[in-house]
């Protein structure tokens, strides 16, 4: 593994990872990809950009990198040989690991992009890509991060539906929710907007970052997901035909 300097010590794959340096210059960024001009362009990007950077060619060397050097957030190639990137980000959801993920990918189905989502990804960006765009979603995985880790902040709540952001944590009905990384920041937005609708427009910008350049039936998708794991409480989350949906205290 290459690094960019300081190393951190040894430690379980668990935890949220991270320096405290969750947006702009300073934060650590792993990048993993087994292709040595891929690695090299996007760690010259984030060097010019003021982030410090790691770099792994597999997935084995990336998983002992997360534990030994707790990056702020991790550059994943969806395909490598031995351990992909797939599964080197099931292995750290399993672990109670919310270090922040963006998928690189060289496929273009949404179908793959829904699924790499559906493990925890918290961005995903299609090959070739252009500098600019994964620097300016790097940007935006981190701010988010940062907004959901800063200061103490109160309890949200609709109806049934509590969420404690300074924990990460939700529950309905006052049973825990286990969520993805998405679909807690899908459930945030909506129950901050209660009792107003969101166009799905609005929610890929909110929760997926700048520009998403899938079909927003992705949003479909998370929504269903959302209310399947709702259970009994799924009536407090609402479709408004042709326009949205909302989080409503009366179901």
């Amino acid at each position: 593994m290459a690094r960019g300097g300081g190393a951190g010590g040894t430690g379980a794959l668990d935890g949220a990872g991270g320096t405290g340096a969750l947006d702009g210059a300073g934060a650590t960024i792993l990048v993993v990809d087994d292709d040595a001009a891929v690695r090299d362009t996007v760690v010259d990007g984030l060097t010019i950009a003021g982030y410090r950077t790691l770099q792994a060619v597999d997935g084995a060397t990336a998983l002992d990198a997360i534990v030994r050097e707790r990056p702020d957030l991790v550059i994943l190639d969806r395909t490598m040989p031995h351990v992909d990137g797939m599964a080197v980000l099931a292995r750290l959801r399993a672990a109670g690991n919310r270090v922040p993920v963006i998928v690189l990918t060289a496929r273009h189905d949404q179908e793959d992009r829904v699924a790499g989502l559906r493990e925890g990804a918290d961005d995903y960006v299609g090959k070739p890509f252009g500098l600019e765009e994964l620097l300016l979603r790097v940007g935006a995985v981190l701010r988010r991060r940062t907004a959901a880790t800063d200061g103490a902040t109160p309890a949200l709540v609709c109806g049934a539906i509590a969420i404690d952001p300074d924990g990460v944590r939700a529950s309905a009905g006052g049973a825990p929710l286990e969520l993805s990384p998405t679909e807690y920041r899908l459930l945030v937005h909506l129950v901050e907007h209660k009792e107003r609708v969101r166009s799905k427009e609005q929610l890929l910008d909110a929760v997926w970052g700048v520009d998403f350049d899938a079909s927003t039936a992705v949003v479909d998708t998370y929504v269903s997901y959302l209310r399947r794991k709702l259970g009994p409480h799924a009536a407090h989350l609402v479709t408004v035909r042709g326009f949205g949906v909302k989080m409503t205290e009366q179901p």
